[in-house]
């Protein structure tokens, strides 16, 4: 590396503080009472429980989400035998991507001992204070000899990841290149390079997936392994001993159609490729500098696939494709082991991944160019977020139908949507819209019908059944995209795509219905119809408006004000309502807070400011969640006679009157709302308990700077704006919406239209 990459990588490991690993608490430890319960003495209950039965733990204690990072340091990546003490930054990596990845806490353990005999006995006694154990950088052959003792005497997963994590992903790997090169595993002929311990994990999950061992020849630093050697070799690398003449790895390369690099950098020679069989493999691996570079290769057979360890090119190898999630799925049953079945299917489910579209993450990591299955993209990249709703599962149902699950998880669906909580933090704030929505499919129309952002969405939509997609654009333009992503979408049956240039037929009779609209606002018959055409919010709302569509996603492009402004003149208000509001939430770690009004109305008077407290309590409810609404001030309880504190008082008196049922209090400082004892203090017998999540301001300017505050501070994500008080469901998207902000307003807006056909239809029967 060169000379700033280094010094920023010792800053970042050396500021704020030292490390990349800290120790947080899970539960609350602000009185006295609570630190009886968490030490002395309420944790004595904690202990006799565990005595009684000890699978209490999994239940008492943190050890069914712990996994300890094992290592002496005789063989970390590209560093070798650098010994415990230096490997560490190695291992604190690790433990934190099982934490970032899938939420699995991890604590990574050096031990300085490299007697083989002692460091399993170290290892065992760990057994009562993890759930699983992650061996890493344990160099071969020793590293067969203390997995395998380890997993015949400890009684939960003992997992050697430069193994068999590696293994996972060239499998996957291999799997999807053969299909794009139309070549069965069972009749490919593998050479590999290298002989190590990845590399013999890498062998055995290929037979075990079809690949036929005589088929595999096996090259290390002293040749070919034949039949008969005895230099440099060990019963785990004999299984794989060839009767064959053959010395040199040029020798074995003919008609291979796999090479399986695992080795050192450029043993493959660029004029040996001539001798591989058409449409090859090229695994090479070695890191940081592969067995041949991926240019080289492409010069020569253009017509090879290949994959690296590296980051810079296609087709990366790594390791964190799989580990945390592999974890995961076996903590999540309490499985006993990680076997063969569990492995096999990890890889599978990592190569059915690659085949379906990339991810909206996984395509702005490349500069919105999102990676198509080919190629140059046989496995999932590292962060795409969908590993784990993938692997996990699959990882669990095999430990079940294989036995070694301690705990069975029962309805799989259930157990996807709770693993969503790692992918979408809107999981569990959604799940009732969402599956509401499902109950009756609604048609939706989409203003921005060519936006990537919005194609990715309405995949999604589709895919999870939430709604009928309208899409508004030009359908070569949206045909063109969806090829170029890859989304799987049926733009002739699944989804209906309407061009307001083309579709005469379909807006034409809207051009009357626009003008009727618009014409007192300014807007002439000929731009009202110019505008159908120009302002895909227009041609959105007017759809929506003419009951061709039952709700509308508008915006994400160019300023709100205008797009809402646009929306506003054809849909209108509610009639039992006298103004339109916005509501925002924001998820942070603690939990979600709700936010009205952040972007409409600049000064409300106390009658408005009770009116949209009631349509976001309404609104909260849909989500399943109770309302405790604060009415925010810079005063609390009466100190100020603003005009502001005064505002608030006064609608706290209307709210009362209007929703006494409702937990409600104010004004208050902001502090008050979200912590009780503050507000304990000031007022002793408030009608609002525990923690406020609906947080209702005086102004515009309040509601808004507070909001993007918090989410910026707290690393907080967005849900909204959502519109309150509209006369059907119309949303307008900020223009920094991600693909999931679309599919989450999405299925609000088709709820939300579910409930007016059924408030229609109870009118007309009435």
């Amino acid at each position: 590396m060169d000379e700033d990459f280094r010094k920023a990588a010792l800053d970042y490991h050396r500021l704020p503080r030292p490390g990349k690993l800290a120790v947080e608490p899970t539960k609350r430890m602000a009185t006295q009472r609570d630190l009886g319960l968490a030490y002395s003495p309420g944790v004595a209950a904690a202990c006799e429980a565990i005595a009684a039965d000890p699978n209490a733990a999994w239940e008492l204690t943190a050890r069914g989400n712990m996994v300890a990072v094992v290592t002496n340091g005789t063989a970390v990546l590209g560093l070798g035998a650098i010994g415990a003490l230096a490997s560490k930054p190695v291992m604190e990596g690790k433990a934190v991507l099982f934490k970032k990845f899938a939420g699995i806490d991890s604590i990574d353990i050096e031990v300085d001992e490299r007697d083989p005999a002692k460091l399993i006995e170290v290892v065992a006694a760990l057994e009562p204070s993890f759930g699983a154990i992650n061996l890493e950088d344990i160099k071969a052959p020793e590293c067969f000899e203390v997995e395998r003792t380890l997993r015949e005497r400890m009684r939960i997963p003992v997992f050697h990841d430069d193994q068999h994590g590696t293994a996972i992903i060239v499998a996957a790997a291999v799997l999807n290149g053969l299909i794009l090169q139309g070549k069965d595993i069972s009749e490919v002929k593998l050479v590999n390079t290298g002989g190590g311990a990845a590399a013999l994990a890498c062998l055995d999950l290929l037979v075990e997936r079809g690949l036929r061992r005589e088929n595999v020849t096996v090259c290390d630093i002293e040749g070919v392994v034949y039949k008969g050697r005895s230099s440099g070799m060990d019963p785990y690398k004999a299984r794989y001993a060839r009767d064959t003449e053959a010395r040199r790895l040029e020798e074995v390369l003919e008609g291979c159609d796999v090479f399986l690099g695992l080795s050192a950098p450029r043993v493959l020679k660029a004029e040996w490729l001539p001798r591989l069989a058409p449409k090859p493999l090229v695994l090479a691996l070695a890191n940081p500098d592969p067995e041949i570079l991926p240019e080289a290769v492409r010069a020569v057979r253009p017509d090879a696939i290949v994959a690296t360890g590296r980051s810079d090119y296609p087709n990366q190898v790594n390791n964190v494709l799989c580990f945390p999630f592999i974890f995961r799925g076996a903590l999540d049953v309490g499985a006993t082991a990680i076997n063969e079945a569990m492995k096999i299917a990890a890889a599978e489910a990592i190569a059915r991944l690659a085949r379906v579209e990339a991810s909206e993450v996984v395509a702005a990591a490349y500069g919105g160019n999102a990676p198509v299955f080919g190629p140059d993209y046989i496995i999932p990249k590292p962060f795409d977020p969908r590993l784990i709703l993938e692997i996990a599962p699959a990882v669990a149902r095999a430990a079940m139908e294989s036995g070694v699950a301690r705990r069975p998880i029962e309805d799989f669906a259930q157990y996807r949507r709770e693993l969503e909580r790692f992918v979408f933090r809107t999981g569990y704030l959604m799940r009732p819209i969402f599956e509401a929505a499902r109950q009756t499919a609604m048609r939706v129309a989409y203003s921005e019908g060519e936006d990537e952002r919005t194609l990715r969405a309405v995949q999604t939509v589709l895919d999870e059944g939430i709604a009928e997609p309208v899409l508004i654009g030009r359908r070569e333009v949206i045909e063109a995209r969806c090829r170029a992503m890859g989304l799987r979408m049926d733009l002739s049956e699944s989804v209906q795509v309407l061009d307001p240039a083309k579709d005469r037929e379909t807006f034409e009779p809207l051009v009357k219905l626009y003008q009727r609209k618009v014409g007192r606002r300014g807007v002439p018959p000929e731009a009202a119809a110019r505008r159908i055409g120009t302002r895909p919010t227009v041609a959105a709302s007017l759809l929506l408006e003419a009951g061709l569509v039952d709700a509308a996603i508008c915006g994400g492009s160019g300023n709100w004000m205008n797009q809402w402004h646009y929306a506003f003149d054809i849909i209108g208000k509610r009639p039992d309502v006298g103004r339109v509001y916005a509501l925002s939430a924001v998820i942070i770690p603690s939990g979600t807070l709700f936010f009205v009004d952040t972007h409409l109305l600049v000064e409300p008077t106390a009658e408005q400011v009770a009116e949209m407290t009631c349509l976001a309590a309404e609104q909260v409810r849909a989500f399943g969640i109770v309302p405790k609404v604060a009415l925010v001030s810079h005063s609390s309880f009466g100190a100020s006679q603003a005009p502001s504190a005064r505002t608030m008082r006064e609608a706290l008196k209307l709210l009362r009157a209007r929703e006494p049922d409702l937990e409600v209090d104010g004004e208050m400082h902001a502090d008050a709302a979200l912590v009780p004892a503050i507000r304990a203090r000031a007022v002793p017998e408030s009608a609002l308990t525990d923690t406020a999540n609906l947080l209702v301001f005086p102004n515009l300017d309040s509601a808004n700077i507070s909001f993007n505050l918090l989410k910026a501070a707290a690393d907080g994500l967005q849900l909204g704006p959502v519109l309150l008080g509209m006369n059907k469901p119309v949303h307008v998207l900020v223009p920094s919406v991600t693909a999931r902000g679309i599919v989450n307003l999405t299925a609000l807006a088709a709820h939300q239209a579910q409930g007016q056909e059924k408030d229609e239809a109870g009118a007309a029967g009435g």
